[in-house]
């Protein structure tokens, strides 16, 4: 049969591949193998930053060139020059920003083929593809992980006529044009060689039938070759039974007898299968919890390393087996014991790897050591090691490249499942895979699988879900490197989309080091772009501060290759007001320009604008551009002018949507907000390392004269029109959702409140009150209500004329005072001591008058001879920080926020931009 695959491989016709001719698949992959092999000579090329640690063979034996390769892939650049269009400024290119449902289509066969630590379902990725890219297009995705970009991107040219059907029905109904339906180009790169390896295996086409009869073939030799095993005697002493898996328990001592307690023994109820909390200890009778008990080690010498390790006791507890169609369960007997104890003195197979784990440099360390565990063998027993070794070996065996390829895809997927990682659990029908993910722990029960019981049902699903999965050939380039240096032109990709790492929430490298180990392609893992305070070498740990400059690294990176006015979509899954400030951050840096942030409201199924850190609870979806080439053009002309940030509002405006509806409603545009606005261009002018040409009121009074405004957001002329027309249709305005976390947001909750509601005093204070939350950010110190009203707005004393803004309140609201003039004394005496938003000029004398008390304020703060301001006002520091950038003083800056606690500096995207700025150009000597 092997005879047969290699014949079919190398007669498979004709194929083109970068301009050049091969006479067959197998020519085309020796060719760029022999090329691959001649760079991997060259020391230069392997200096390239991210490069995975292994030798030549190793790397050579992943890869798949020039469409994948296990190290930074040379043929990048020649891929999107072939198949990609070159940027034309002239091309008109529009689209509103997308938000999507990251948790659809996770029970697809395709998603769940192989699993990686975390992943963005490929009928995710679909919609955002189709709506930013036509066919033809070059997707990126940088942190690509298993490659669902990928695949989603294969999708758009071979989805079913069902699903074609339902989009195009779902988009119609949101009055979108219909998707072009047709086959995108995907750049995917990862630091990780693991992750790459699972994505070039999910977009290379292969001839599913071959596997189908390889990935049989390989089964049905390990069973001539091991069956024996797995092999127990049945309960009638003559009918032998096939193991489908064996528990294997911990032992402790009492802490009163000092007896031995086979945990599981003593403590597993037989009729309900739980873990009882406590149990009568088996030879003095007292009453024990896993708590009160010591787990007892035994010395072993490690044959392999000749060192002498300290590990758990296991015994044997239970054989799980069936004869026939039928299942039982046994206590093992002497002839199952002295069957491990053959297996035991067998030699490891040649492939297992042994590979010392490099604790000093992980967070897993405690978890592992205390289990006796310091090379990845280690984390098999005996006869795991066995049937893993030859599975490996037998994979690797293959002639033909892509079925060895997909059959070690399929197999490296007992690795796991297979270790002493998978854990017993009673009350479940399959022990199979049952370890925690996201970490290495090695718990008290262990269900040592038989590789038929594990790959047995995958072998069957992976035909069935790759069989109904039409994959293109020549679609695909795959890297594996880090995402900071793309080996592709500037503004050659059309489209990104990314679910990058996200601050401490996996340790990537770590987690993939024992697959890679077994490939022996390991991942750089300094480039891991997480949050790590746990390392035992301090100069491994990663603060937040060190995630968002390898973040800013990569964003940086791709803005560059992205062509401008295009588009990114970056899905962020953290709780952590840091992490998600610390992303923003970066991206703004780098030169992205945020328009939109999308969370789903999985109980309506809706999405909802997220505007502040605290409100951070679900994955969001994040729409960001590159602004086209004329801003950028016209700054450099212009400078930091108030003409650049009138451009700039003006460009951004839009590339935001127009209207939007949920429930039936419109919905609140965040981004057309004006304080979000000016958020926006005060970040734009920053990431210029120009100062910023207008204070806030400044701004307001300018967006009130140059652009209209409908229910709290600005637009351009001509899309007023369009907004009127639905909002006509509507019963209600949109309304935004403000949460109160700081001086400047109650500050905008009180302005907000008192533009619909010019109130007292009394009136306002109980309202407020509940705006003050357990939000609250930890450091930040809680202003008087009547300082607030007293500094940013106006109080009608009772003289004169009742303001406009009053008046129209209560005319409005009070049939009594409806038709009055202001003069008249009924109206003067309701609107006395009413407080009321100042209009444009006043307003502007208010923020004068404020911020110089603010940088008052601020000067205390340089001035603190303490080790760490406890409490403060983020304001001051916000005025203080932007006056001392607009004075190029980036030292006061430095080092006032050393003063400052870490979170209450990385939880605030304002502060977190000044700083990192002002730190960049002290570093550059600017």
């Amino acid at each position: 049969m092997n005879d047969l695959l290699k014949h079919r491989e190398q007669d498979s016709g004709p194929v083109e591949c970068l301009g050049l001719s091969f006479p067959n698949d197998q020519a085309r992959r020796e060719h760029f193998l022999k090329l691959l092999a001649e760079k991997l000579k060259d020391p230069e090329f392997r200096k390239q930053e991210g490069f995975p640690q292994g030798t030549d063979e190793a790397i050579l034996a992943m890869s798949d060139p020039p469409y994948y390769t296990a190290c930074p892939n040379p043929w990048l650049a020649d891929f999107a020059k072939y198949y990609g269009k070159p940027y034309d400024p002239n091309e008109p290119y529009r689209r509103e920003p997308l938000a999507i449902d990251v948790s659809v289509g996770k029970t697809d066969p395709i998603y769940k083929a192989h699993s990686y630590h975390t992943k963005v379902p490929h009928l995710a990725i679909v919609p955002s593809i189709l709506h930013y890219t036509q066919p033809g297009d070059i997707v990126l995705d940088g942190f690509a992980g298993s490659g669902m970009t990928g695949v989603a991107a294969q999708w758009c040219a071979s989805a079913p006529a069902a699903y074609r059907h339902e989009l195009e029905m779902e988009w119609k109904k949101q009055g979108k044009p219909a998707p072009k339906w047709g086959a995108r180009r995907v750049i995917l790169n990862d630091l990780s060689p693991a992750a790459t390896f699972i994505a070039a295996n999910y977009n290379l086409p292969f001839d599913v039938d071959a596997f189908a009869r390889a990935g049989k073939q390989l089964l049905d030799e390990l069973e001539a070759e091991i069956g024996w095993m797995y092999e127990t005697l049945h309960s009638d002493g003559k009918t032998k039974g096939r193991i489908e898996y064996t528990v294997w328990s911990e032992v402790f001592t009492c802490p009163e007898c000092a007896g031995e307690v086979n945990f599981l023994d003593e403590a597993l109820d037989e009729d309900s299968k739980r873990v009882r909390e406590t149990f009568p200890c088996p030879h003095c009778g007292a009453e024990l919890t896993k708590k009160k008990l010591e787990r007892l080690y035994v010395s072993k010498l490690d044959p392999i390393t000749g060192k002498t390790l300290q590990t758990p006791m296991r015994e044997p507890t239970l054989i799980s087996y069936r004869v026939g169609k039928n299942r039982y369960e046994k206590t093992p007997d002497a002839d199952d014991l002295a069957l491990l104890a053959q297996i035991e003195t067998l030699a490891l197979p040649r492939y297992v790897p042994v590979v010392e784990y490099p604790y000093a440099d992980m967070w897993e360390a405690p978890r592992m050591r205390d289990k006796g565990i310091t090379h990845t063998h280690h984390l098999f027993l005996p006869r795991a090691a066995q049937a893993m070794g030859r599975l490996w070996a037998k994979a690797r065996a293959h002639p033909d490249a892509r079925i060895r390829a997909f059959l070690l895809f399929m197999v490296e997927q007992a690795i796991w499942g297979l270790s002493v990682l998978n854990r017993y659990g009673p009350t479940h029908f399959s022990q199979v895979n049952r370890m925690l993910t996201g970490v290495y722990y090695v718990a008290s029960q262990h269900a040592e699988c038989s590789p038929w019981y594990n790959l047995g049902g995958k072998l069957d699903r992976l035909i069935k879900a790759f069989r109904d999965y039409k994959i293109g050939a020549g679609r695909t380039a795959i890297s594996t490197g880090t995402a900071a240096r793309l080996p592709l032109p500037d503004d050659s990709v059309d489209y990104i989309f990314t679910d990058p790492p996200f601050g401490e929430n996996l340790p990537y490298a770590e987690l993939n080091f024992l697959v890679e180990a077994w490939h022996g392609v390991m991942t750089q893992a300094k480039l891991d772009a997480i949050v790590d305070r746990t390392k035992e070498n301090r100069a491994a740990q990663k603060s937040v501060d060190d995630y968002r400059r390898l973040m800013t690294d990569c964003f940086e990176e791709y803005f560059r290759v992205l062509k401008p006015g295009r588009w990114m979509t970056v899905v962020f899954s953290n709780t952590q007001a840091a992490v998600w400030n610390g992303l923003q951050t970066a991206m703004q840096e780098a030169g992205f320009v945020i328009s939109n942030v999308s969370a789903l409201d999985k109980q309506q199924g809706s999405f909802k604008a997220v505007t502040t850190a605290v409100a951070v609870k679900q994955d969001l979806v994040i729409s960001a551009y590159k602004p086209n080439g004329g801003l950028e053009q016209r700054f450099r002309e212009r400078g930091a002018t108030e003409s650049s940030a009138w451009d700039f509002v003006q460009t951004h405006l839009r590339y935001l949507p127009v209207a939007k509806t949920k429930n039936g409603a419109l919905e609140f545009i965040v981004e057309r907000d004006p304080r979000i606005l000016f958020d926006r261009m005060v970040a734009w002018f920053v990431r210029h390392g120009a100062a910023v040409p207008l204070s806030s009121q400044e701004f307001q009074h300018g967006l009130h004269v140059r652009f209209p405004e409908r229910d709290g957001m600005v637009f351009l002329p001509e899309q007023v029109a369009e907004y009127d027309k639905k909002r006509a249709l509507m019963a209600q305005a949109p309304q935004m959702e403000l949460f109160v976390s700081d001086e400047r947001s109650a500050i905008d909750w009180l302005t907000d409140f008192l533009k619909k509601r010019p109130s007292t005093y009394q009136e306002i204070h109980p309202e407020f009150t509940v705006q003050l939350g357990a939000g609250w950010k930890k450091h930040e110190s809680k202003p008087e209500l009547a300082a607030l009203l007293e500094d940013n707005f106006l109080r009608y004393d009772g003289t004169g004329e009742v303001p406009s803004q009053i008046h129209a309140y209560l005319s409005t609201n009070f049939k009594d005072l409806r038709g009055l003039d202001k003069n008249d004394p009924r109206l003067i005496a309701k609107a006395k001591d009413r407080w009321y938003v100042p209009d444009p000029n006043k307003a502007q004398d208010l923020e004068k008058k404020r911020e110089k008390a603010l940088l008052k304020e601020f000067q205390t703060y340089l001035s603190f001879t303490g080790r760490r301001l406890k409490e403060f006002r983020l304001e001051a520091l916000r005025a203080g920080f932007k006056d001392a950038w607009s004075k190029k003083d980036y030292q006061t800056i430095i080092k006032v926020a050393q003063k400052i606690p870490d979170e209450a500096l990385q939880e605030d995207e304002k502060l977190l931009l000044w700083y990192d700025q002002a730190l960049t150009r002290m570093e550059g000597g600017l």
